[in-house]
């Protein structure tokens, strides 16, 4: 019966760090965004994603101003 005395609050503790936790992860916006992070492991380097962003922005205004020698 002494063993049921000490295991009930240490499983309050253990429940109460684990809801703590939770909405921790909630609050802090944990759980926003779950695919982009996944796929963002294939891109071999980050900075080639905001070349190629940045060659297609530089192509679009080139179409857009043909005149334009930027």
């Amino acid at each position: 019966m002494s063993l049921v005395s000490v295991l009930i609050p240490v499983t309050m503790l253990l429940v109460g760090f684990g809801l703590w936790a939770f909405f921790w992860a909630v609050r802090t916006g944990q759980f926003d965004d779950l695919d982009i992070p996944a796929w963002e492991i294939l891109v071999d380097d980050p900075s080639d994603v905001a070349a190629a962003d940045d060659g297609a922005a530089h192509a679009a205004a080139t179409a857009a101003d043909p005149d334009d020698p930027a």
